[in-house]
């Protein structure tokens, strides 16, 4: 990156971007973040020309569009995840599955669903299970507030180590493997993907309406959120899971000290009673 004054990051700048951050998406960074954030955003001032922080933030106050929040929010983002992750929360979905009645596919979603591993591993308990008929459209909600990850998610296509873990029989049914200059890769398969409606969300902004989820997995998302803000979306998931459904967070996570209307099931898992 350039050198100089102007690229440095001033406390000043850094609270001010900390601030938009927060009031954007409700990531709170202590200040233990700001060599991290001069990093990523040092990344989009070299890429793009802009000759220092300070013409940064212009940018930022005077954009109409919000596709340079979109970018900053893109830049902070940290994506860490696999195919089947904690692997004892899809172990207890497929039991709440077996035990399912109703004819209609389950309707569940992949909250901050990162690259899409997640939202595939839920797509594949669910064909697994038999509860989702052969034709049945989208059943899979999966958001993220990164839309670089979401294009990512989307296209379906991930180096041969990530399913490494993954039996050979579901490889075979949901995955297909890459010749030639995409040896090394895999594609999932259509199967998979006419389940999922991938779309960008913002957490902390009103959620859409439409019809109501049995499952919500927002797993190590909150973690980014302080107590207010956790409340805040805890309450807006409560809103849009059926009764009798579940909440799914992260085992980084707990919702101890937080007032909620949830029942406790085990670690990481709540019910809507």
């Amino acid at each position: 990156m350039p050198q100089g004054e102007a690229f440095e990051l001033t406390d000043a700048q850094y609270a001010h971007l900390a601030g938009i951050i927060y009031q954007k998406a409700g990531i709170s960074l202590g200040m233990n973040k700001k060599e991290l954030l001069h990093a990523r955003i040092g990344k989009i001032l070299r890429i793009r020309g802009i000759q220092g922080f300070s013409d940064y933030l212009k940018i930022l106050r005077n954009d109409q569009t919000g596709d340079e929040l979109i970018g900053l929010l893109d830049a902070v983002s940290t994506n860490v995840t696999h195919f089947f992750r904690e692997e004892g929360h899809f172990s207890f979905l497929a039991e709440r599955l077996a035990e399912q009645e109703s004819s209609a596919c389950p309707r569940l979603w992949s909250a901050g669903c990162s690259s899409g591993e997640e939202a595939y591993s839920l797509a594949i308990t669910l064909l697994e299970s038999g509860v989702c008929p052969p034709v049945s459209g989208p059943c899979v909600l999966a958001t993220d507030i990164s839309t670089r990850m979401l294009e990512r998610a989307a296209a379906g296509v991930y180096p041969m180590k990530s399913v490494e873990g993954i039996e050979s029989t579901l490889l075979k049914k949901y995955f297909l493997r890459g010749k030639n200059s995409a040896a090394g890769m895999i594609r999932v398969k259509r199967n998979l993907t006419r389940l999922i409606s991938f779309e960008r969300l913002n957490l902390v902004e009103p959620f859409p309406s439409g019809p109501t989820f049995h499952f919500v997995f927002c797993r190590n998302v909150m973690i980014y959120f302080d107590n207010a803000t956790r409340r805040e979306v805890i309450m807006k998931f409560h809103q849009v899971i059926e009764p009798g459904g579940y909440l799914v967070i992260g085992h980084s996570e707990s919702l101890n000290g937080i007032s909620h209307p949830f029942q406790y099931i085990q670690p990481t898992i709540y019910r809507k009673v």
